[in-house]
């Protein structure tokens, strides 16, 4: 903060704008640098409550991101590492089917659009029609004999049980993994655009008033009451106070993921071993050759066989004998990023329950600020706006809807923030993603393109998308009021230009989603 020098008290106020006239130090020049100066000062220290938050939602998102990307980098090199020394050339000529997998998997983490369970499906598909051709290679089988026998993996499950239990694993553990990644990048990016404040005109009268006009009385060194700062800063941040009541249930929400993630959905437990789980489905497809081969036959009718001489070639090159070697986890450490799963989520978690209530403190944490205000045990010897004396109005509640009664801003109650209003609606669609994802439901994200800065979901603009936000389904949002959430209940026709305007940002978010 900084200070304007101050002569003596020599001049009458008359010509003050804002200040008390009485007489003072401060001309008119004085006054409007000063009031430049307020808003400049609580401009710095609102964004340095808020780059606090911001911080460490996109270091966790990053962190979050880098491990859930190297885990199937390490996934799919321990596969084809452990694949190519059990089955050496065989696997070597079938490898672009696992290729595939992985780069599906990987697909879906980053961009999203990918069916995970369609996608499953077709590579048992697949493996089924290599490994049929493989333990029959006495026979010439066309591509429609070969979709007669998928239609057969169903009932005969030549995989055994492997494929169900996988297919039910990977898409809860991918549909977490992603929506909760997405879920701290939402947060960075609501709490970035919130953080950046433009007081009214109202609020700029009432901050040069608490912050400098003592100056103007040679009070230099006598600091704003904590309750007068209180009042001025819930008239001036009354919009970031309606984020808390979504910002509140998202924070649940995501604590609700992490969870899943320490639990079942674990994306860890499920990719770590993924190599063993698909090589003791070709084993039982092996065991279980003849019998799957003698069923197929009469559900299909029966091949043709080679001709002798191709027959003796085909067995020879498609001997298909090898046994994967036993699992030990202690064999497998986790090298992901350099950590595991369950020490990211213990740290996430710890920061998402301090991340609560975050903008209903706001505005009692920029008055702890030393900078702004008097400590609480200070009422009697502190600036209440006229002078040094006990400042003697009740504080107001959080949000618009309670700045109708404030008594040191002028707040519209009626005109909410436009900006704020999306980010209310980026976390309630968020916030239902995060409960579908808890339920193990499929997640679909928008991302938004036009806007791209090579951060978010894809950072590396892998799949050619770079997007740094997500465009939100507004089928989802709930046209409700933020400041029906307030601490303590408005007039209900203060309620309705608050439905006007979310009627009309649902309008323009369709609009833009569909164009």
């Amino acid at each position: 903060m900084r200070e304007i020098d101050c002569p003596t008290l020599c001049l009458p106020g008359d010509h003050l704008k804002i200040c008390p006239q009485g007489y003072t130090c401060c001309s008119e020049e004085m006054e409007e640098k000063y009031s430049l100066q307020s808003k400049d000062d609580f401009k710095s220290v609102v964004t340095e409550q808020c780059n606090h938050l911001q911080a460490v939602f996109a270091s966790r998102y990053k962190r979050f991101d880098e491990f859930f990307k190297e885990l199937l980098e390490n996934a799919e090199k321990s596969l084809n590492d452990m694949f190519v020394k059990t089955y050496g050339r065989l696997y070597m000529q079938n490898s672009e089917l696992f290729k595939d997998l992985f780069v599906e998997l990987k697909r879906y983490y980053v961009v999203g659009n990918v069916n995970l369970e369609e996608m499953l499906n077709d590579f048992w598909a697949r493996l089924l029609e290599r490994m049929f051709r493989l333990v029959n290679s006495q026979y010439h089988f066309t591509d429609e004999y070969l979709e007669c026998v998928s239609k057969y993996t169903e009932q005969l499950k030549p995989f055994g049980d492997v494929p169900r239990k996988l297919k039910l694993q990977v898409t809860r553990a991918f549909v977490a993994a992603r929506t909760f990644a997405q879920g701290l990048a939402v947060a960075r990016d609501v709490v970035s655009k919130v953080s950046v404040v433009n007081p009214t005109a109202q609020c700029t009268h009432a901050l040069l008033k608490m912050i400098y006009c003592s100056h103007c009385r040679g009070l230099v060194t006598v600091k704003p009451c904590y309750n007068y700062c209180s009042n001025i800063m819930r008239g001036c941040l009354a919009n970031q106070g309606d984020l808390d009541f979504e910002w509140n249930n998202f924070i649940d929400a995501m604590l609700m993921v992490a969870e899943r993630l320490e639990g079942p959905f674990n994306i860890e437990s499920v990719m770590d071993p993924i190599d063993v789980k698909i090589s003791d489905a070709i084993m039982n497809m092996q065991e279980n050759s003849v019998q799957v081969s003698q069923k197929v036959f009469q559900g299909c009718g029966p091949p043709k066989p080679l001709p002798a001489g191709r027959i003796s070639r085909s067995i020879s090159e498609s001997a298909f004998s090898a046994r994967f070697r036993p699992y030990h986890p202690e064999e497998r450490p986790t090298t992901a990023a350099g950590t595991s799963l369950d020490r990211l989520v213990t740290d996430v978690k710890e920061k998402l329950k301090q991340a609560k209530k975050f903008w209903s403190s706001l505005p009692s944490n920029v008055c702890n600020d030393e900078k702004m205000a008097a400590g609480n045990g200070n009422e009697d010897d502190c600036w209440n706006g006229k002078g040094k004396s006990r400042y003697l109005f009740a504080v107001t509640g959080n949000g618009l809807a309670n700045q109708g009664n404030n008594p040191e801003v002028q707040v519209d109650t009626g005109k909410p923030d436009i900006l704020i209003l999306r980010q209310i609606m980026a976390l309630r669609v968020m916030t239902s993603k995060m409960k579908n994802a808890y339920n193990g439901n499929d997640v679909d994200f928008f991302d938004i393109s036009d806007e791209s800065s090579g951060e978010g979901s894809g950072s590396g603009c892998e799949y050619q998308q770079c997007p740094s936000e997500f465009e939100y389904n507004a089928t989802d949002h709930a046209g409700k009021s933020a400041n029906n959430k307030a601490e303590s209940a408005g007039p209900r026709a203060a309620a309705q230009p608050y439905l006007l305007a979310v009627f009309c940002i649902l309008f323009l978010v369709m609009q833009r989603e569909w164009r």
